[in-house]
C-alpha cells in the first residue's frame, strides 16, 4: 500500500509589528523679531563737499568723500552721524576729539552747531557718504547744505551704533515727513524682494515728492500737508486711520517732528501694532532736537 506523504504544517503565523509612524517635522524655529544693536568704534572724519544738488524744493542732497572713511560702518537703515557746522577759519584745535566717554570738547571752547543726519547712502569702494538734508527751517545745517559746494570740507562723527531690526514680519509699514525720507528711501533699498511694505510719505505737495525704488511689494501714499503747518499731526493721523493694517504681524517705523511721532505711536498702539519704533527727529521750537520715544 502506497503512502502519500503528510503536508508539512505551516508553522504558526508571528504577530507582525505594527508600522512605525512617520517622523513629525521639526517644528519651524519662530522668527526672531527682536532689534538687535551694534557697538561702533566712535570716530571723527574730515570729509571733502564732492558735489551738492536738489532733490526736491525740500531735499538736498550732499556727496562727502574722503580717504577718512575707510572702516565707515552703518548697519541701520535709521543710523546717524553727528554733523559738526564751525563757523569758517575756526581753529582746528577747538573741534571736539574723541574720548572714552565720547566726544570731548576742550575746556572753554564754544561748541560749534551740531546736528543729528541719516547716512542715506555709503560707498566703501568709491569712499563716499550721502546726505539728505530736508530744507525745512533756517537753523544752521540748513544755511550750510544750501551754501556746500565741492571742495569745502565737513567734519563728521559716527554712527556710534546701529539697530538692526528684527526678520520674520509679515508686513512692515515707514512713515514719516520730510525729515524720514532719507531712512525711508535707505529701508526701502534694502528690504528684500517681494517683502510687503506699506509707506506713508509727509510732504507739502506733488513738487517735494521724489522716487523711492524699491524691489519690496511697495504701497506709497503720499500725504500732501498743503496749507497745514509742518509739524501738525493731523495730516499724517488721518492718512493712518484711512489705512487698512495688512493682516498678520508688522513692524511700524515712524519718524517726525517729536509731538507727531509720539502721536502716530499711541495711535498704531490702539491698534494693536505690538512690533514698532518711534523717533522724534525734530522738535517744534527746539533746534536740534531728536529723541527716540521709547516706551
Amino acid at each position: 500500500m502506497s503512502m502519500t506523504p503528510d503536508t508539512p504544517a505551516l508553522p504558526p503565523a508571528m504577530p507582525q509589528p505594527a508600522p512605525e509612524a512617520a517622523p513629525e517635522a521639526a517644528p519651524e524655529a519662530a522668527p526672531d523679531r527682536a532689534p538687535r544693536r551694534v557697538r561702533h568704534p566712535l570716530r571723527l572724519r574730515r570729509l571733502e563737499v564732492l558735489a551738492a544738488r536738489r532733490l526736491s524744493p525740500s531735499l538736498l542732497r550732499v556727496t562727502l568723500g574722503g580717504a577718512e572713511l575707510e572702516g565707515f560702518t552703518s548697519l541701520g537703515f535709521d543710523d546717524h552721524v553727528k554733523l559738526f557746522f564751525p563757523a569758517p577759519g575756526t581753529d582746528p584745535a577747538l573741534l571736539p576729539q574723541p574720548g572714552p566717554e565720547g566726544l570731548a570738547f576742550p575746556e572753554g571752547a564754544p561748541r560749534p552747531p551740531m546736528r543729528d543726519y541719516t547716512p542715506r547712502r555709503h560707498d566703501p569702494v568709491a569712499k563716499t557718504l550721502e546726505i539728505d538734508f530736508a530744507l525745512h527751517d533756517a537753523g544752521p545745517a540748513t544755511a550750510w547744505a544750501m551754501q556746500a559746494a565741492p571742495g569745502q570740507t565737513l567734519l563728521v562723527a559716527g554712527p556710534r551704533g546701529s539697530q538692526i531690526p528684527g526678520e520674520g514680519f509679515d508686513w512692515h509699514l515707514l512713515a514719516g515727513d520730510e525729515t524720514a525720507l532719507p531712512a525711508i528711501s535707505r529701508r526701502l533699498e534694502e528690504l528684500p524682494a517681494g517683502t510687503r511694505v506699506v509707506v506713508l510719505a509727509e510732504v507739502a505737495g506733488p513738487a517735494d515728492e521724489v522716487p523711492l525704488p524699491s524691489r519690496a511689494a511697495l504701497e506709497l501714499r503720499w500725504v500732501h500737508r498743503g496749507t497745514a503747518p509742518a509739524g501738525d499731526a493731523r495730516p499724517l493721523l488721518a492718512a493712518l486711520a484711512a489705512l487698512e493694517l495688512p493682516p498678520g504681524e508688522g513692524f511700524a517705523w515712524v519718524a517726525a517732528e517729536a509731538q507727531v511721532a509720539r502721536a502716530l505711536k499711541e495711535a498704531l498702539r490702539a491698534r494693536g501694532v505690538t512690533w514698532l519704533k518711534a523717533a522724534g527727529y525734530w522738535k517744534a521750537g527746539a533746534p536740534g532736537a531728536h529723541e527716540t520715544l521709547s516706551d
